[in-house]
C-alpha cells in the first residue's frame, strides 16, 4: 500500500474488481449522499458479480440521515469483519484513510482499492482511481457498473441518482458537467422515478429539522463586507429543537445563498462526540470561484472540493472566525494580484 500512489487505468480497476473473490466497501464517516449511493451501488453490482462482498457501516453512524433511511443496507457489518485481511478494500467517496474510523482498515499490508472524484485525495490506495473531473463518486461507480456489463437493478440505479442529484446540488453546482445529465437520463431509463427520489431525499421534513434551522438562521453573522457568512449550532439548539445532529444538513445552503457571500460556513458543535470535548464540525461553501474552501480546510486537516469543504477543530466561535477571515482574505487578496 503505498501512500500517494500511482494512478490507474479504468481498466486496471475493472480487473481488481472482476478478479477479487472477497470483498468489502467502505466510505468516509458521517455519510452524505454521494457516500451512501455509491457504497449501495458498488456492493450491489459485486453482488451481482457474484463475489462475496459486505458493507461496512460503522454503528456510530446509526441511525442513518432522515432523507436516506428508505435504502436497504445488504450485506451491512457495523464493524470489521474477523476475515477482513482476506478480503480487497474497496474505498468510496473518501479523499483520505482517516476520513474513516476504523483502525483496521489502515493496517499494513491491506489491498487497498481507493475510488474516489476528490481533487485532494491523497492517493492512499494500493490502487488509486481518482476523477476530480467526474461530478460525484457514483458517477464513477456508474461507469465502472457498465464497464462491468452489470445490468442495473432499481436498487442500484436509485443509489447512483441519489449519488448524484445531492453531490451536484440537483444540478445546480458548478461540478455538474454533460456526463451528469446522460448519467441522470440512463438511471431513469432504468426505472427512477425522479420525483419519488426527490419526495423521499428532500420533501417530509421532521419538525426537528425546521426548528433547527429556524436557531441557525437567528444566529447568522456577516463579515468583511458580508463576503463571509457564519452562523453556529451548539448541544442547546439540537436539544431544544428536538434535532438528530443529522438534521443540519442543508442549513448551510442557505447561508451561500445571502448575496454578497463568498464563502459560508456552519460551526456545529458535535453532540455525538464521544472524547467529550466537544469537538466542532466546521463545514464550508464557496460561492466566489476564486476561493477554494477544501485549501482552507486542509489548514485545519480536514478536505473536500473547491466548492464544499470541512473539517474538525476544537476552536471556539472567536477563533474559527478569525481564522475563516484571514483565510478567506488571503485567497482573494492572491486572486486580484
Amino acid at each position: 500500500m503505498g501512500e500517494n500512489g500511482a494512478g490507474a487505468s479504468r481498466d486496471e480497476v475493472l480487473e481488481e474488481l472482476r478478479s477479487a473473490d472477497k470483498l468489502i466497501v467502505v466510505t468516509h464517516e458521517n455519510v452524505d449522499g454521494d457516500a451512501l449511493g455509491s457504497l449501495i451501488a458498488m456492493q450491489e453490482i459485486l453482488y451481482s458479480l457474484g463475489r462475496d462482498s459486505l458493507m461496512f457501516i460503522d454503528s456510530a453512524e446509526f441511525p442513518l440521515p432522515q432523507e436516506y433511511r428508505f435504502f436497504a443496507l445488504s450485506g451491512l457489518v457495523q464493524s470489521p469483519p474477523a476475515d477482513l485481511g482476506e478480503r480487497t478494500i474497496v474505498f468510496l467517496d473518501c479523499g483520505n484513510l482517516e476520513r474513516n474510523p476504523a483502525e483496521a482498515f489502515r493496517r499494513p499490508g491491506a489491498h487497498l482499492v481507493n475510488i474516489d472524484h476528490h481533487h485532494d485525495n491523497t492517493r492512499f490506495g494500493s490502487v488509486n482511481y481518482v476523477l476530480p473531473e467526474a461530478s460525484c463518486t457514483a458517477e464513477i461507480v456508474w461507469d465502472l457498473m457498465h464497464g462491468l456489463g452489470v445490468v442495473p437493478t432499481l436498487n442500484i440505479a436509485e443509489a447512483l441518482y441519489v449519488g448524484l442529484i445531492t453531490d451536484t446540488g440537483r444540478f445546480m453546482y458548478e461540478n455538474t458537467g454533460p456526463r451528469a445529465h446522460l448519467m441522470a437520463a440512463d438511471l431513469i431509463e432504468a426505472g427512477v422515478d425522479v420525483h419519488e427520489i426527490y419526495r423521499r431525499v428532500y420533501e417530509g421534513v421532521p419538525y426537528g429539522k425546521l426548528a433547527l434551522l429556524a436557531r441557525g438562521l437567528a444566529k447568522i453573522a456577516r463579515y468583511d463586507g458580508g463576503r463571509l457568512t457564519v452562523t453556529e449550532l451548539d448541544a442547546l439548539d439540537f436539544a431544544e429543537s428536538g434535532a438528530e445532529e443529522s438534521y443540519s444538513e442543508g442549513v448551510i445552503d442557505h447561508l451561500r445563498a445571502v448575496e454578497g457571500t463568498a464563502v459560508a460556513a456552519l460551526i456545529r458543535e458535535r453532540i455525538a462526540d464521544t472524547d467529550g470535548d466537544r469537538a466542532r464540525k466546521v463545514s464550508l461553501r464557496a460561492s466566489d470561484e476564486r476561493v477554494d474552501v477544501s485549501a482552507i480546510a486542509r489548514a485545519q486537516g480536514g478536505g473536500g472540493h473547491r466548492q464544499a469543504a470541512g473539517f474538525s477543530t476544537s476552536m471556539n466561535w472567536d477563533e474559527v472566525v478569525a481564522f475563516l477571515r484571514e483565510e478567506v482574505a488571503q485567497q482573494l487578496t492572491s486572486a486580484s494580484a
